[in-house]
């Protein structure tokens, strides 16, 4: 690959729209074009077709119906998904369609699908493989070899219109927990699901550093300054949120720019689509010595986060922060195009305000906003305190969506009361860190999303869809998602029925049974203090009395753990004739692994009364059966593509030029499934294990060596009747962060034959 070559007098080329409008959010009344907007433009950008100043309330009442678009992207990511079956499908753009609608008709080999945009186009289909079809395309697994030669007919036409207008997709954190180094066809194949499933606005954070990068180059910093700022990029998600800066670097210039370039990519993809791509917006984030480059600047320190010392934030009420908001909008603008909606969380996770006002620093964000993308709305995360009371105070709300991150894990929640009326989206993080764990608390979803909706004075006009890692959970995500789209209440039991038998590919009594027992267990968790069901203690950090891997993770179990290892049973009868899917093998392995997690928490008790005990063969007999555990458990994952640390190091190696440079790539994925970041995080910060995850390699190589050396330690100490050594584990994870050896990047082993052996090694569910 090519070393750096400096681009100070080079820029990317401006990346220029389909020829159609943006497409916004449906309850968006304005129209943004591809051009930038009068007085921002960057040079060569387009000019925009029509001044949105005079944009009404965004939120107040519908959207003009769209003109008639191309359906060709739309018929692109058809083929990529149902490469067999997409010719018997006609997509046809509906101009007489209500916003975010779709008809779906038609004879057995023609169905034809009318909506509104593409990607609506897209969500009829999957409603039709949902509903008609009985086929799932999940996130992950698929059951389309299922379906038959011929699709089946339509009964009667069907029109679905969603019931709301923002159906926003990806954390913040989902870059860095999900693949921070993935290709462009890793991130079509999210987005393709993301149409399908209905959602409409995505978070687009690839690449985002090298507007900061350009921009700041104008306030006094040089590049190497600033490549040694920007994080690696699996670390870049908590830069981007003001957290930290550096770890994990330093970062070429040669992959910012690749980076930028797939963002853009990603970016126009998603408006080929009729999606919108949220981009990250400018609030004030600045390296050190802002205010020394920059005479009449003010900034405030921002002191800790998790032992990071944070960047420093620039008082957006100074003259500089207008500036620099210009600038770095420029420059966003020539790679990333325009947007209808940037994603901007001030101060988040106990930032200080310093003697800053932050009612008019909120307007002042706003402001520099509106300026560069006039009409555009401000999504800003809904967690722990924030927006506060006085962020609010200080901007046009109509133009704000708030993404409520705790809509499902506590009781007593009044948004509107919180939020003044603020328009809000429902949303959901039942996933911390990626970890690898079942569940969610799907019946809170339901009752709420109804419930809410329905209050007189509901300001509900969206659902987001924001587990820190992506690419868990299947039926979570279908459930999630279908809550925008279904018509009357959702009957969670029915809905899971009816997921058992599409997910497979046609009705199975085993696999109703073995998802009747899901609903019950790790898919009817309740809310009240989490939304996350508990980790594995195989993955957590050695102690007789760990009670969880990630220090905020549940420290119990959330469910009745007679469920997982139920539903592994009734799996394994499923007919041989519906085990071929990709569904069925994700499924399988996914709930063996989970029953074995679960009987973690059966052995580590047992494993510590017979230390205490000080009974030397008991010992020696239950900590064989936990090593015996873990490579069973090792050997089954490695039987699933979804569950390979081998692919994730290989992704990160592969965008380095150099051997040092992919070593340095490999560090930054490795640390953020490990030690996080350097000790004072790791330990102070309490940020070690937080991305734990039960991975073939990841559980063999760390996860397994680290509980021997505990046992081998525990054991002497029994042996020679003393204190047993201290082992230092963060140096040990340091030095398995550090590794460049190799794991398997494709699965081996039969998963029916694995699942089946866990399952007879395991007690049966009382």
């Amino acid at each position: 690959m090519p070393r750096d070559r400096s681009l100070s007098t080079r820029r990317l080329p401006i990346r220029r729209l389909s020829t159609s409008l943006v497409v916004l959010p449906a309850a968006l009344l304005t129209l943004v074009c591809a051009g930038a907007a009068p007085g921002a433009a960057a040079p060569g950008a387009a000019a925009p077709a029509a001044d949105p100043r005079g944009a009404v309330r965004a939120h107040a009442r519908a959207a003009p119906k769209p003109r008639t678009f191309d359906t060709g992207p739309a018929r692109a990511a058809l083929e990529r998904l149902l490469p067999r079956h997409a010719a018997q499908f006609a997509l046809v753009p509906d101009t007489a369609a209500a916003a975010d609608t779709f008809t779906v008709s038609g004879a057995a080999g023609a169905i034809t699908v009318r909506g509104s945009t593409g990607a609506t186009l897209l969500t009829g289909v999957g409603w039709y493989l949902q509903h008609v079809a009985g086929a799932d395309i999940g996130w992950p697994g698929e059951s389309i070899s299922m379906l038959p030669a011929v699709l089946p007919r339509v009964p009667e036409p069907v029109t679905r219109s969603a019931l709301v207008p923002h159906r926003y997709a990806l954390n913040d954190t989902d870059d860095g927990y999900s693949g921070p180094y993935r290709s462009f066809e890793e991130h079509q194949r999210q987005i393709d699901l993301l149409a399908l499933h209905g959602i409409n606005e995505v978070f687009v954070q690839v690449g985002a550093e090298y507007p900061y990068y350009r921009a700041l180059q104008e306030f006094g910093y040089s590049a190497e300054e600033l490549r040694e700022w920007i994080p690696g990029p699996a670390h870049q998600s908590w830069w981007l949120l003001q957290n930290l800066s550096g770890f994990g670097g330093p970062v070429t210039e040669r992959l910012m720019r690749e980076r930028a370039e797939l963002g853009g990519q990603i970016a126009e993809q998603l408006r080929a689509l009729g999606m919108t791509p949220v981009l990250p917006g400018y609030f004030g984030t600045v390296p050190p010595g802002f205010s020394a480059r920059n005479p009449g600047a003010g900034t405030v320190p921002q002191g800790d986060w998790a032992g990071f010392d944070r960047p420093d934030w620039l008082d957006p009420n100074a003259a500089a922060f207008g500036k620099l908001a210009a600038a770095y909008y420029r420059e966003q603008r020539a790679v990333f195009g325009d947007s209808a909606m940037y994603r901007m969380s001030p101060l988040h996770e106990g930032g200080r305000t310093g003697s800053v006002d932050v009612k008019s620093a909120a307007g002042a964000v706003q402001s520099a906003l509106d300026a560069a993308h006039p009409g555009a709305l401000w999504a800003v995360l809904g967690w722990q305190d924030d927006p506060t009371k006085e962020l609010l105070a200080g901007v046009d709300t109509s133009r704000l969506l708030i993404l409520d991150g705790l809509s499902d894990r506590y009781n007593r929640l009044d948004r509107e009361a919180r939020w003044g009326g603020a328009p809000y989206a429902m949303g959901s993080i039942y996933n911390f860190g990626g970890h690898t764990t079942i569940g969610a608390n799907t019946s809170v979803w339901i009752d709420r999303f109804g419930s809410w909706r329905a209050k007189p004075d509901s300001a509900l006009t969206g659902i987001a869809y924001l587990p820190e890692g992506t690419g868990t959970n299947p039926a979570a995500f279908d459930l999630f998602t279908d809550l925008a789209w279904e018509p009357g209440p959702v009957d969670q039991r029915a809905w899971f029925a009816r997921f058992a038998q599409r997910r497979y590919g046609r009705a199975d009594p085993a696999s109703a049974a073995a998802w009747e027992e899901l609903r019950k267990g790790p898919y009817s968790t309740s809310s009240g203090l989490w939304s996350e069901s508990q980790d594995s203690l195989f993955t957590a950090r050695p102690d007789l009395a760990a009670a969880g891997a990630a220090y905020w993770s549940p420290k119990f179990m959330r469910y009745p753990a007679g469920a997982v290892r139920r539903a592994l049973d009734h799996l394994l009868k499923v007919d041989p004739a519906l085990r071929g899917s990709s569904a069925y093998r994700f499924d399988l392995v996914d709930t063996a692994r989970q029953a074995l997690a679960n009987h973690s928490r059966v052995l580590l008790p047992k494993i510590k009364a017979a230390y205490e005990a000080k009974d030397l063969p008991l010992f020696r007999r239950l900590t064989a059966d936990w090593a015996s555990r873990e490579r069973q458990l090792d050997t089954l994952v490695g039987s699933d593509p979804n569950f390979l640390l081998g692919g994730w190091l290989a992704a990160a190696r592969s965008r380095g030029a150099d051997g040092v440079e992919q070593d340095r790539y490999e560090y930054d994925a490795r640390s953020v499934l490990s030690v996080w970041g350097r000790q004072s995080t790791s330990e102070g910060g309490f940020l070690h294990d937080y991305a734990n995850r039960e991975w073939n390699g990841l559980v063999s190589e760390l996860y397994a060596r680290r509980w021997a050396a505990h046992f081998a330690s525990l054991e002497e100490a029994l042996v020679r009747r003393a204190a047993p050594r201290a082992i230092d584990w963060h140096a040990f994870e340091e030095e398995w962060a550090r590794r460049t050896t190799r794991h398997p990047d494709r699965p081996t082993g039969d998963p029916y034959a694995l699942a089946a052996q866990v399952a007879a090694s395991l007690p049966a569910a009382n």
